[in-house]
């Protein structure tokens, strides 16, 4: 399998901003996809590989909310948290960036139990970052440095799960030393999974159990929140289809939904009546799609 896109080496007045201020600027940058558009923030999302329902579930939740903002989901790629962080980003229509280990290239890419997202990111118009060339394959040693990237790109870091012997927790120190803002979930009392958010919220890092968090840590305004009273004169799939948008929602989540969305006692909308039903909302400007998600206005 050959994924699209090729890779390039990234020129330096094409690097974030907030790269160039770390100690240790890369020397070179190689991409692979689309950076964000200007004016977007970047949070990193780290936790341990060996993921439990509890931090996926977390982790999906809390990006889901995140839908419909300028922000781009950063992760290292590994299996686990990173994974589930870059699927969360997808499904929530952000843009995602991935920082593997290894060069970019199809044949080194790595982990390659993985392959099958980088096409999903690259479709989706996210990107693959690496200071490393293109054909280099990962070692071990070098992931510390592949952290210190992840950290320096960002303008926030959130650890959903990190336990006591986790190369997350070396993120986290990074987070402290680049001046970046360090967001911490909480977890049960002896779950060895909360270790590390646990002892970062106790040294001052920021507690995280919405999307509204996120966003005052970003620096981003919450939108204020839209009509809830549905006008008078919609058609029962406009109706259907405004009652589901009571919180923001991709194209894909309304497609997905679509048998919930009751026109009558007997009968859901279809597909095609409720993409119908979207345009029509649009046009009279009750509704509109923003960075990949449809909300009221």
């Amino acid at each position: 399998m050959h994924t699209e896109q090729e890779v390039r080496e990234l020129a330096r007045e094409e690097w974030p901003e907030q790269l160039l201020e770390i100690p240790q600027v890369p020397k070179k940058l190689w991409v692979r996809g689309a950076l964000p558009p200007p004016g977007t923030k970047l949070l990193t999302v780290v936790g341990s590989r060996a993921i439990t329902r509890y931090g996926q579930e977390a982790c999906e939740s809390l990006i889901s909310g995140l839908a419909g903002y300028p922000i781009s989901i950063v992760s290292g790629f590994a299996l686990g948290m990173d994974a589930c962080a870059h699927r969360a980003a997808l499904s929530a229509g952000l843009h995602t960036i991935a920082i593997p280990g290894s060069g970019l290239d199809d044949l080194v890419i790595s982990p390659r139990t993985n392959f099958a997202l980088v096409k999903d990111i690259l479709e989706s118009g996210g990107a693959f970052i690496s200071e490393q060339e293109p054909m280099h394959k990962p070692h071990l040693y070098e992931f510390p440095s592949r952290n210190r990237l992840m950290v320096g790109l960002s303008h926030a870091i959130m650890i959903v799960e990190a336990g006591q012997k986790s190369g997350t927790l070396i993120t986290a120190r990074l987070a402290s030393e680049y001046n970046r803002d360090l967001l911490c979930i909480p977890h049960r009392i002896g779950d060895p999974h909360a270790f590390g958010p646990h002892l970062f919220i106790r040294l001052g890092a920021a507690l995280v159990t919405e999307p509204l968090h996120i966003l005052e840590a970003l620096g981003i305004a919450p939108r204020e929140s839209p009509a809830t009273e549905a006008p008078t004169d919609l058609e029962d799939v406009e109706l259907a289809v405004w009652n589901a948008l009571e919180e923001p929602k991709t194209r894909d989540e309304l497609l997905r939904a679509s048998t919930s969305l009751s026109i009558s006692a007997d009968k859901s909308a279809s597909t095609g009546e409720i993409l119908t039903a979207l345009v029509s909302l649009e046009l009279r400007g009750l509704i509109k799609e923003e960075f990949g998600a449809w909300r009221r206005t």
